[in-house]
């Protein structure tokens, strides 16, 4: 019976999105900045093969570039760049809308337990991310079917999972503030302010000393993401981002919950 509800919230939540023109323009929006730095990290004056062919005419000698990884890298970093704005619009409406609607109401006072909700609605708008994401799936298979040696799998895939659960972790944020105000623009303000506190969590701990340094390092969303994008793979980067998921969901949960009690 929880499977079904919450397979039925992320199906109603995820066919959501397509019914909303901000959702395309957003997806548009996104498609067109990544496509433009994805070209400029390959070809543009400073691209990675641009600088391989202009040392090899003034036969200037270079350690070898693994092209692909590089690419990735690069690629992965900026993707992560750009979740900080993208991220705080699609998370904006999960609970405002139902606020505006008059359903929050309902929904905190129904069977249906609150957790099931906020999972439910999370992973509809995880499930769009995805769809956003994977036009990049094609381009990539192309660049790196022309690579000798190949890609390891590996990789590839720690670095699509890192950003699958890094952008998981900062939308279940910004749902918990979604559901503390009806307004869009004041979610998404909040949102993008909270994401960039956790982003510069690791600038802060790199400028500082001590174990205050360490603690910081600790819950750096960045430093993680980092790591599973180079293709390290280590399960405290794991473990936090997961963290970072369940704490959103618990907190959107419970902040619905308290509807419940001033019904």
């Amino acid at each position: 019976m929880l499977l079904q509800n919450i397979i039925a919230i992320f199906q109603k939540e995820f066919q959501s999105y397509f019914k909303l023109p901000l959702a395309y323009i957003v997806a548009g929006i996104f498609w067109l900045i990544s496509g433009i730095f994805m070209v400029n990290i390959l070809l543009g004056a400073d691209g990675i093969i641009q600088q391989v062919a202009y040392s090899e005419q003034l036969g200037i000698p270079l350690q070898p570039i693994d092209v692909p990884y590089t690419f990735l890298t690069s690629f992965f970093s900026i993707l992560g760049s750009l979740c900080l704005f993208i991220l705080p619009i699609l998370s904006m409406g999960l609970y405002t809308e139902e606020r505006k609607a008059g359903t929050l109401e309902l929904l905190a006072t129904s069977p249906i337990h609150n957790w099931v909700i906020a999972l439910g609605k999370l992973l509809g708008v995880v499930a769009f991310f995805i769809f956003m994401i994977m036009p990049f799936l094609l381009y990539e298979a192309i660049i790196f079917s022309a690579s000798i040696p190949a890609m390891p799998f590996a990789v590839a895939l720690s670095a699509h999972l890192g950003l699958i659960l890094l952008a998981t972790a900062l939308l279940s944020w910004g749902m918990f503030i979604s559901s503390l105000t009806d307004s869009n623009i004041i979610s998404a303000i909040l949102t993008f302010t909270l994401i960039i506190f956790l982003w510069i969590i690791d600038i802060i701990a790199n400028s500082i000393d001590g174990r205050i340094a360490d603690f910081l390092q600790q819950l750096s969303l960045l430093e993680s993401y980092n790591n599973l994008i180079n293709g390290i793979w280590e399960i405290n980067n794991i473990i936090l981002l997961l963290s970072y998921i369940f704490l959103g969901v618990f907190f959107t949960a419970q902040s619905v919950e308290m509807l419940r009690y001033k019904q």
